[in-house]
């Protein structure tokens, strides 16, 4: 067990420097600390240190064949790490960094093995919050940040969910309050002419083509028996404490599955759009909110805040795939241990 310190990000300029200065030097120094990004929180630590990188590992009790991805602050640094951009990418870049997005890429070397678990590629992000981007340009180093949380589990997407998670495992946390997307980047293979969405995210595949046309999709995003390519995509993710039912239909269709486990006995919490929430009956029921934007925000605090305590199983609406929506669904698919279609 270690001390973790934790800095609340405020209105105040000389103690946000302050906590900023703090967390970059326990960086430097190879130790890991969480913090702040637009999509979710990252646990970060050197990208150039593989002793520093293990702790990552370590504390999530992550797999360490699950490659991560480097965070930099410019695009200046993204070149630094990495060989034979193709022509796109600058215009992926300029469009969409600093934001929700990781770029494969050929790896030139210069971070450890274990963040790009011994592959020739690796996945580097420019986020875009300003805690994450004043904390890399403090620290001048790539940083390596999965989700800062217990691997498995809901990603995180407020501090006290870290600390929930890693408390006494992990140097630091950075207080930045909520974020913003709520669900993780899009990462995008960039080593072929035609670049391949290997992770839906916060850049949806409508954005994508806006900018470069055409657009692979990873067949493991589609298919059970492949085999996925991108970080965080290989093993099962995002799971809540008690069952989650993830089941797509009216509303009417969604209440009969709600009353057939009732009459059983069973206690349910409830998932849904706003829209929807209004209209079904159970002993707990949380609104996600009125858009796929509102509902992405709010999915992970909305899959941790029920326990085994409280409820027997969560029933969820299933969503539109269009937009963002694609990535709430990868995200609850994923989370779920029944899917029902009708």
């Amino acid at each position: 067990m270690v001390d973790t310190l934790k800095w609340i990000i405020q209105d105040d300029e000389d103690y946000n420097s302050q906590a900023i200065n703090q967390a970059a030097a326990l960086l430097k120094q190879g130790q890991t600390v969480a913090f702040p990004t637009e999509t979710v929180y990252g646990l970060g630590a050197d990208a150039t240190n593989s002793a520093a990188v293990l702790k990552i590992f370590e504390a999530k009790g992550r797999p360490q064949d699950n490659p991560l991805i480097a965070h930099v602050a410019t695009l200046e640094q993204l070149t630094k790490l990495v060989d034979n951009i193709q022509p796109y990418v600058k215009k992926l870049i300029d469009t969409f960094s600093p934001g929700p997005i990781t770029y494969v890429l050929p790896s030139n070397g210069v971070c450890a093995e274990n963040v790009t678990a011994g592959l020739s590629t690796i996945g580097v992000r420019i986020p875009d919050h300003p805690v994450a981007q004043a904390l890399l340009r403090n620290c001048d180093i790539p940083i390596a940040a999965p989700s800062a949380n217990i691997s498995g589990k809901p990603s995180p997407t407020t501090a006290y969910h870290v600390f929930e998670d890693l408390q006494g495992k992990i140097a630091g946390i950075l207080d930045g309050g909520a974020t913003g997307v709520g669900v993780e980047s899009t990462v995008i293979d960039c080593t072929e002419a035609i670049p391949t969405i290997l992770r839906p995210g916060g850049i949806t595949v409508e954005q994508l083509q806006s900018v470069v046309g055409d657009i692979n999709v990873d067949p493991a995003l589609v298919s059970a028996t492949e085999r996925p390519k991108a970080p965080g995509m290989k093993y099962r993710h995002y799971s809540p404490e008690v069952p989650l039912w993830l089941v797509q239909g009216t509303s009417l269709e969604i209440q009969q599955v709600i009353d057939k486990e009732q009459a059983n006995g069973v206690k349910i919490a409830v998932l849904a759009s706003a829209s929807t929430a209004k209209q079904l009956r159970a002993e707990e029921i949380f609104s996600l909110g009125d858009n796929m934007n509102e509902i992405a925000a709010h999915l992970y605090d909305a899959l941790r805040k029920y326990k085994s305590s409280d409820v027997d199983l969560i029933v969820c609406e299933a969503f539109s795939e269009v937009g963002i929506g694609q990535a709430v669904m990868n995200r609850l698919k994923k989370a779920a241990s029944k899917y029902m279609e009708n």
